[in-house]
């Protein structure tokens, strides 16, 4: 008979699963009993991953439920140090989401449709955390896949029906590739657990390491499609045609996150730091995370589209988890984790402000948010202060992660990292801050100029609360960065787990 602590982690997917499929069957005109079931979907989710984090930090509790599957693999759900991270992550700005699109939506059609795999989506991230081995890994990354294509071409636009298409021939070949290097390296390996330190070094001398090799970078290759990396960050811009909720969920917690999260996990619980090291494989991978880095800066600079700049700036910034990763030295591997969680409170952060000014002035470029400042100042405030912790501007959270990852580079001895992220500052900089000049510093034009608010909201409160919420975690995680339990405590926790710092 099964414990409550096994038991915990399928009550957290089930948390939003039945939440999902409830959804699905309930008519459009019932509202209040939908908003009902998505609040509290998202606030059991949130319970139980405190409780777990708790009981994993504290008590040195263990959760775990495993079934074997056909041709002997188990399906496995398991904490460790580093699922910590994603679900938090995961829980915390779904709950914050669920709000914010209950007010978005409001009055919209398909709600039932939208929040049925809206719920199912975080099933698969909250999978994706959980997954203790490969194989229940990909399960869950290819149903992420699935859940999120209604999402993305949810207004059912021509345009967001080829955005959908898009989405989905780049998403099902990274997944076709990830699938064959699964499927390789199982046949070598047999099924194993995900374990700190890696398990694949014992195999170096039976000449398996050219093709170990071959199998590391089809794992990237698959993963890189979700994280971005470029060539293959196609999808992620165009993607943009979907609802503002769905933008945020993307880029801060859901499909970018799973990419890396991924490559996390096949650097340091599958192949291992010093096995990967010696394949002379993560220069190759932290060369192209640099390039993605810049390249998505660059590509931002060009764009009037707010959510499009924003996109691209997800390309960019995703990459600095992968390359805290590649390069392998403990300060790196902190930078990178915790920029995991920091991006996701200041990307959606972004996309919550955006989907603001879109919801209430019908604002969607840069061009167009000439003193919205004064209009909308708690949704244009909210903004600077993400938008100047992505520039890495302290003491706002995204400071801390540039500053992690370039000691990690000096650790390392990779100098090039510097030039990396100064440049990376600058060009967050460059298109940050036209944005906010726009916004405070220059007159709305006379015939665009809105109804001024004469003592109400800038806009529905449901919009307002999480956006100021994750704007504030934002501030907050940088000002008591030094608390044990901020992320980055938490983060340097991990890494402990892992076995790399003392």
């Amino acid at each position: 008979m099964m414990s409550w602590e096994h038991m915990l982690p399928l009550v957290t997917l089930a948390s939003s699963l039945v939440t999902g499929i409830v959804i699905f069957f309930l008519p459009e005109r019932n509202s209040a009993l939908r908003s009902t079931l998505n609040m509290l979907g998202a606030s059991i989710k949130v319970i139980v991953v405190a409780v777990m984090i708790r009981g994993f930090l504290v008590d040195d509790a263990a959760y775990e439920l495993r079934f074997t599957l056909a041709l002997g693999f188990d399906f496995l759900l398991r904490i460790d140090s580093l699922s910590l991270a994603f679900l938090f992550l995961s829980a915390t700005l779904w709950f914050l989401t669920t709000i914010y699109a209950i007010g978005y939506l409001e009055g919209s059609p398909n709600r039932s449709r939208f929040f049925g795999f809206f719920s199912l989506c975080v099933t698969a991230s909250t999978g994706i955390a959980l997954a203790g081995n490969l194989i229940t890994f990909f399960i869950f990354y290819e149903f992420l896949t699935l859940v999120t294509y209604p999402l993305v071409v949810h207004r059912g636009t021509k345009k967001a029906i080829r955005a959908g298409r898009v989405y989905l021939w780049y998403n099902i070949s990274g997944g076709a590739v990830l699938f064959t290097a699964v499927v390789s390296l199982s046949a070598l390996a047999g099924s194993f657990d995900f374990t700190a330190g890696g398990v694949l070094a014992e195999m170096a001398a039976s000449g398996s390491r050219s093709i170990h090799q071959l199998i590391f970078f089809l794992l990237i290759a698959g993963l890189g499609v979700k994280t971005a990396l470029v060539p293959l960050h196609g999808w992620l811009p165009v993607a943009m045609v979907a609802p503002a909720p769905v933008s945020a969920l993307l880029h801060a917690v859901a499909v970018v996150k799973a990419g890396a999260f991924g490559i996390v996990r096949v650097i340091y619980y599958v192949y291992g730091k010093e096995y990967s090291a010696s394949l002379d494989v993560l220069f190759p991978l932290a060369l192209a995370a640099a390039v993605t880095i810049l390249y998505g800066s660059l590509q931002a600079l060009n764009q009037n589209d707010l959510k499009k700049r924003l996109a691209y700036s997800t390309v960019s910034q995703i990459s600095y988890i992968v390359l805290g990763a590649a390069l392998a030295s403990p300060l790196a591997i902190v930078g990178g984790l915790v920029h995991l969680i920091h991006q996701g409170f200041m990307k959606i952060t972004l996309f919550f402000c955006a989907g603001n000014v879109a919801e209430t002035l019908e604002l969607h470029k840069v061009s167009e948010l000439d003193g919205v400042g004064r209009r909308m100042p708690l949704t244009m405030g909210t903004f600077a202060l993400a938008a100047f912790g992505m520039a890495g501007i302290p003491p706002i959270a995204g400071f801390i992660s540039k500053w992690y990852l370039a000691l990690g580079g000096l650790e390392d001895g990779q100098l090039w990292v510097i030039g990396v992220l100064v440049a990376s500052t600058l060009l967050n900089a460059a298109y940050f801050l036209p944005i906010i000049y726009r916004a405070w510093f220059r007159e709305l034009p006379v015939d665009r100029r809105p109804v001024p608010l004469r003592g109400k909201l800038e806009t529905r409160w449901t919009l307002l609360l999480p956006t100021t919420v994750t704007a504030l975690f934002s501030l907050g995680a940088g000002l008591w960065a030094g608390w044990q339990w901020s992320p980055l405590g938490v983060c340097q926790q991990i890494v402990r787990g892992m076995g790399l710092m003392p």
